[in-house]
């Protein structure tokens, strides 16, 4: 596999998406390779200050730099050379097998839709989350930001999108799949909520357990829980909060630690032809690693190909 990283995107780059490449290379098989898309000569003056040879590493040396507070629909019109839109131009080639990036989520939408774009049936790609139970296993949750308001046949294509990845990135065997509402029954919620459920309920495609409580996010009883974009952010917000104001006082455990977004690094764009990870503007070089780890597995998932399957 070809793994591919931004290494001008977030706030502290090329120096830590660097380090953090040099860090997933030691998890990484040798058969893998890490492909640096920016600027080359930055990249190899860093490895070379922490001794890594370059040798390890495959470049690809672009000229700009699409900045977090660009415009981005703009700046992937005007900067042909920047490292979002060579990342994608080798990710819709093929020559790259994953494309991952810490920088303006905006071009990374953008550039999922236009130069790989969404695959046949989809309605609309979707962005997930992981959710750490309390149990010790994962579960996703999703969309978490890109679509904010939703309709019925768009939420239950999105159980479709996180059962799949649930099953064949995080190994859950038939996930249990819940719609996020104010109550368990049916009637309960506003319009969308008991259309959707009416919808997903008897369905065959995924494995519908009915509603869930926000209380139920990080137990048992949903492997996958479905929700409008709005919704989810505010949830993912939510427990990033929740985890800084615990870890302020340290109050941390095993489990509260699981909370840390380090530990998952970034999350795919479900829904599109091929492997694109968003990371946190803020990512550190434990960030980094995790998300490429994350691309590596989901390469290997072969996901982007389960999903034209399930949706012919």
């Amino acid at each position: 596999m070809n793994i591919g990283l931004d290494i001008m995107g977030g706030d502290f780059a090329p120096e830590e998406i660097v380090l953090g490449a040099i860090e997933a290379q030691k998890e990484i098989p040798s058969e893998h390779t890490i492909t640096l898309v920016g600027d080359s000569v930055a990249a190899k003056k860093i490895l070379e200050r922490e001794r890594v040879n370059s040798s390890l590493f495959s470049f690809v040396h672009t000229t700009e730099v699409i900045e977090m507070a660009d415009h981005a629909t703009k700046a992937m019109r005007a900067k042909q050379d920047s490292s979002i839109n060579v990342g994608f131009k080798l990710l819709s080639q093929g020559k790259l097998d994953a494309f991952s990036s810490a920088g303006n989520s905006g071009a990374m939408l953008i550039g999922s839709m236009f130069a790989v774009r969404p695959i046949a049936g989809v309605i609309r790609p979707c962005i997930t989350s992981v959710l750490p139970k309390e149990s010790g296993g994962v579960g996703v949750i999703l969309d978490v930001g890109i679509n904010a308001d939703c309709k019925p046949d768009v939420l239950y294509q999105f159980a479709i999108l996180g059962s799949l990845y649930a099953e064949f990135v995080f190994n859950v065997k038939d996930p249990k799949v819940g719609l996020l509402n104010i109550g368990e029954e049916k009637e309960k919620g506003n319009l969308l909520a008991q259309a959707t459920h009416e919808l997903m309920e008897g369905t065959d495609d995924f494995n519908f357990v009915g509603n869930i409580e926000g209380r139920d996010i990080f137990n048992d009883k949903a492997d996958v829980v479905v929700c409008d974009g709005f919704t989810g952010n505010v949830i993912l917000k939510e427990a990033e909060a929740f985890y800084s104001l615990i870890a302020k006082r340290g109050l941390l455990d095993d489990y509260f630690s699981r909370f840390n977004y380090e530990n998952y690094g970034g999350t795919p764009i479900l829904g599109v032809n091929g492997n694109v990870l968003i990371g946190h503007g803020i990512s550190n070089a434990k960030a980094i690693k995790n998300m490429l780890n994350l691309s590596l597995n989901l390469a290997q998932a072969d996901l982007p190909n389960k999903i034209k399957k399930a949706f012919k």
